[in-house]
């Protein structure tokens, strides 16, 4: 992928341009009588939370998410009704894997990642297909079709479209599958941005409404009220540049999974079980990525928001002593960071960025399969999927309680450090 790069990303890149990026934001921290720590905004907004094992970050834009560990289990929260919860699963040759159980406005599913462990750090979480098809799919998705292809997507009375046609536009005509691909994956991620953003919306008012009493004068909520985004989306930011640069990274993706689709030749070698492998984040030949989720990142001591949809471009290959590398952010909605800044981002939120896509393009891929040969869509080779060797096991049935557990304690939590820190008014 280094046409997507551009000729300011050279060669092996290394973690001192993102330690002079991943300077830290302003504010204050604060020591908790009850045990543990928060950190201020400048604002009074808490940042984060650290208490009890649980870890808390609130985003520039109302975003809330919360982590901990319970009994091996990582139980990551991401809004009122999504998150995961991620358990050991299985180890096939030499290779570890992890279930989770994914809850998204109680919808739920399962998926298997592998765990990579490099550079003295475990574990990194790749994510590992549900099933394959047939190579010539693959092939007939990556080539150009016979000829260009228009097709209608019907997002013409959608809220999400509405808000954000100053940012996206799908192409006018499709000259292969890899670029109606594109398009899917910018739509669902755009979707989940606008739905993201009316409940963080949401429960900042709600936050707000039950601190009014006890709370007067403490930490101001953004983007409070409302239950969708308010403000206009502004002028077209995703240029034909940085679509071309996803519709590389389809390509590259297609071709890796038509590669990993093929049978294994006999007596081939598989890793050790201790060997350290470049998770994909760090590939050098991945540099484009599309954010997946709320993410407030620092570039140079400043803050900004990154949200569902947003495009960056990794700069550096090599993490810092905080597993950061410095990103470009490449595009981007009116409220988000600018579009040339440079951010320090965390490894493991490049994988996750990273996973959601090659999830979506499964996704994708699947919807393609059902659509083909029709609607103009030219007809595909044999679409018959196969389950992969790691097949998702059934869905934890406790994780949706476990999730509103989490998040019912992370209230709890956040109203006692909001006494606590604003007590005396500091």
């Amino acid at each position: 992928m280094g046409k997507a790069g551009g000729g300011n990303m050279g060669k092996g890149g290394n973690g001192n341009v993102a330690r002079g990026v991943n300077r830290p934001a302003p504010g204050r921290q604060v020591t908790l009588k009850g045990g543990g720590t928060a950190n201020i905004r400048p604002n009074g907004q808490i940042r984060s939370i650290n208490r009890n094992g649980m870890h808390i970050d609130h985003g520039l834009n109302g975003s809330r998410r919360i982590e901990s560990t319970h009994n091996g289990a990582r139980i990551v929260t991401t809004g009122r009704n999504s998150g995961y919860v991620q358990r050991a699963y299985v180890t096939r040759g030499g290779r570890t894997y992890v279930s989770r159980t994914v809850i998204v406005n109680h919808v739920t599913y399962t998926s298997v990642y592998r765990s990579y462990s490099y550079g003295g750090y475990c574990c990194y979480y790749g994510y590992h297909p549900a099933f394959y098809y047939g190579p010539a799919y693959y092939g007939w998705a990556y080539n150009p079709w016979p000829a260009p292809v228009y097709y209608g997507w019907g997002w013409g009375g959608a809220p999400w479209y509405g808000y954000y046609g100053g940012y996206f536009a799908p192409y006018p005509t499709y000259p292969s599958a890899a670029f109606w691909l594109t398009d899917y994956l910018i739509a669902a991620n755009l979707q989940a941005a606008y739905a993201a953003q009316a409940a963080a919306n949401a429960a900042a008012a709600n936050n707000a409404a039950n601190n009014a009493g006890d709370n007067a004068g403490s930490q101001p909520e953004a983007n409070s009220g409302g239950d969708a985004p308010a403000a206009s989306s502004g002028t077209v930011t995703l240029t034909p540049e940085v679509k071309a640069a996803i519709a590389e990274e389809v390509k590259a993706q297609l071709a890796a999974e038509q590669s990993a689709a093929k049978p294994a030749p006999a007596g081939g070698q598989q890793p050790s079980p201790t060997s350290e492998e470049v998770p994909p984040a760090l590939d050098p030949a991945r540099r484009t990525f599309v954010v997946a989720s709320d993410l407030t990142v620092t570039g140079d001591g400043q803050e900004c928001q990154l949200t569902a949809g947003d495009v960056i471009t990794r700069i550096t290959d090599t993490p810092d002593d905080d597993r950061k590398v410095t990103a470009s952010v490449s595009a981007s909605k009116k409220t988000d960071c600018a579009p040339g800044k440079q951010v320090a981002v965390a490894v493991d939120d490049l994988q996750e960025m990273h996973n959601h896509f090659q999830e979506q393009l499964d996704n994708g891929m699947k919807d393609l399969a059902s659509k083909q040969g029709t609607s103009g869509l030219p007809k595909a080779p044999d679409t018959t999927p196969t389950a992969s060797d790691v097949p998702p096991p059934p869905p934890d049935t406790t994780a949706e309680k476990t999730l509103q557990d989490q998040q019912a304690n992370a209230d709890q939590v956040e109203a006692q450090v909001v006494k606590e820190a604003f007590s005396q008014g500091s």
